[in-house]
């Protein structure tokens, strides 16, 4: 097995990550796991065809022990016990690395995957910056001369990476000819560089794991991590991951993922946009009884969501691992603070939902959020870092609760078709410049957002959804017509270059995906093929 780059030099410092050592560990990891991923994702065609004949989806029967029999993760180390406000963002670039880890928050969650746009630069640039963080050799002068450094007092976030999907490819690590796993190249580099210097300092190496869908996917992890702590001399179970739950599929598995996960498991998270993203792509030619309301009504108080939260909250508390909450996407407008103080409000009471209901953190995506979080974590926590032994007995979920759509208040409407490919095409073609985590109308969005926009465009589209404000049927004459308005808006509000080089096309990918009578698994894909063809023109332009 061979491992070539495309590219050895796409940022500064380089050549401190993509050393002859590091990936020759990444070439290890493919030459033992590489085969078991392509099966998987054909696993999880397999369960799809079975939810599209079937229209349901139940807890399994053959793993029905693990759910029935006793048993807890391994002991949560001591610097990790008390997670109860993480922030999350990108780890490239480097000033926004410093802010996050400086922002008073327990956690970083530094985003590898959905925060993240996949140029070659960003994701050895974030590598690079990672290294320094364990380090604590993070520094930073803007172009105006300001400096950006890590606390002094120690007081910074313990660093939690999340690396790309199993779905995701690698196409500037080439092993024997193809593109290398995305995983596989941003745990790898990560694990190879820090893990050391991190178990030293009794500070990791922890992992956030992106979209799961059973438990074989991660049992697929718990064998990567104990092959690497060998490989790299760490002690077995050094390494922790908190897995996302984020796909309605791991819903039904979340005993399961934390069961082969046991010797590495930290806990669990509640991702809501992805995870609705996957009730669409799972039901979505499950007829009119599973189109969901527009995106701004879906909230975590609707029955199929609390119950997805409450079940997270009870399996993790008798597994003994964390519950960590969503995230408050809210971005503070400094012109407008009336706006500001609703907003923080509306901030503050889903986060006393969270603790009340027995999370033991939760997510932000701004500086400016983290204080709020704090002080409801705080109220409910007390002295206390989590509260674990908080068991929840009383809580049953059934499947049918799980999958109870129709119950979710909210309306379907034009407003909310015309916000949705506005938010998809503005998104992805921020995207296509190299920004993965974007502020569109004072939210803080990231690929999750682009995901369930356009998702709901094409389930309204297959379903012939009635739209409730207007009396229109979403057609696809009416989504080409919604589109191009949107598209003349977002042209008076960007330069007319940037207009053509990206929106323009970020556009006409919405258009396609949105209206095919195939429904895409992966936005991302098709874009990352744009991302992949602009560096390739760009090379192409300097050569």
């Amino acid at each position: 097995m061979t491992i070539t780059i495309t590219d050895p030099n796409p940022c500064a410092n380089a050549e401190d990550i993509l050393t002859d050592e590091a990936l020759a560990f990444v070439e290890a990891l493919h030459e033992r796991f590489g085969a078991r991923v392509p099966e998987l994702l054909q696993q999880r065609a397999e369960r799809r065809d079975r939810i599209s004949r079937t229209g349901t989806l139940d807890f399994r029967s053959d793993t029905a022990h693990i759910r029935e029999s006793d048993w807890q993760v391994a002991p949560i180390p001591e610097p990790f016990a008390d997670r109860r406000v993480e922030i999350t963002g990108p780890a490239s670039p480097e000033k926004m690395a410093i802010n996050a880890l400086n922002a008073g928050a327990k956690v970083w969650l530094a985003c590898l995957e959905d925060a993240s746009s996949p140029t070659w630069h960003n994701v050895i640039d974030a590598q690079v910056n990672l290294k320094q963080a364990a380090s604590r050799r993070m520094e930073h002068t803007s172009p105006e001369g300001k400096q950006y450094r890590l606390r002094e007092d120690g007081g910074d976030a313990i660093v939690v990476v999340r690396p790309r999907g199993w779905h995701l490819p690698e196409r500037h690590v080439r092993v024997d000819g193809g593109d290398a796993v995305a995983a596989f190249v941003d745990f790898g580099l990560h694990f190879f560089h820090n893990a050391k210097t991190l178990t030293e300092q009794g500070r990791g190496p922890f992992y956030y794991l992106a979209k799961l869908e059973a438990s074989e996917e991660a049992r697929l992890w718990n064998d990567v991590f104990s092959f690497a702590e060998e490989y790299i001399g760490i002690p077995h179970g050094t390494v922790r991951s908190t897995v996302l739950i984020e796909t309605i599929t791991a819903a039904f598995e979340m005993d399961e993922i934390l069961y082969e996960l046991r010797e590495h498991a930290a806990g669990l998270n509640a991702g809501r946009w992805d995870y609705l993203f996957s009730f669409i792509k799972n039901f979505r030619d499950a007829g009119e009884g599973f189109v969901l309301p527009d995106r701004a009504d879906v909230s975590m108080t609707a029955p199929f969501m609390r119950a997805y939260t409450e079940l997270l909250v009870k399996t993790c508390h008798r597994r003994g691992a964390f519950a960590i909450g969503g995230m408050a996407a809210f971005i503070p407008d400094r012109n407008d603070p009336e706006k500001a103080a609703q907003a923080f409000e509306k901030v503050r009471a889903d986060k006393r939902r969270e603790a009340n209901d027995g999370f033991d953190g939760s997510w932000v995506a701004h500086p400016a959020l983290v204080p709020i979080a704090q002080e409801v974590f705080d109220d409910v926590l007390g002295a206390k870092p989590n509260q674990i032994d908080r068991k929840r007995p009383e809580v049953e979920v059934t499947a049918q609760q799980l999958l109870d759509v129709s119950s979710a208040p909210g309306r379907r409407t034009e407003e909310g078709l015309k916000d949705n490919l506005y938010v998809a095409t503005w998104y992805i073609a921020v995207w296509l410049q190299g920004n993965g985590a974007v502020a569109i109308h004072n939210l803080m969005e990231d690929a999750a957002t682009a995901e369930i926009s356009r998702s709901q465009v094409w389930q309204q589209l297959n379903a012939g959804t009635v739209l409730e404000d207007t009396g229109s049927t979403v057609t696809v004459e009416l989504v080409n017509r919604l589109l191009d308005e949107q598209l003349e808006v977002i042209r008076g509000q960007v330069d007319e270059d940037a207009f053509t080089r990206f929106f323009s096309p970020a556009g006409e990918l919405v258009r396609g995906i949105t209206t095919s009578e195939e429904y895409v698994d992966f936005l991302t894909l098709p874009a990352y093929d744009i991302v992949c063809a602009n560096e390739a023109a760009a090379e192409g332009g300097r050569a």
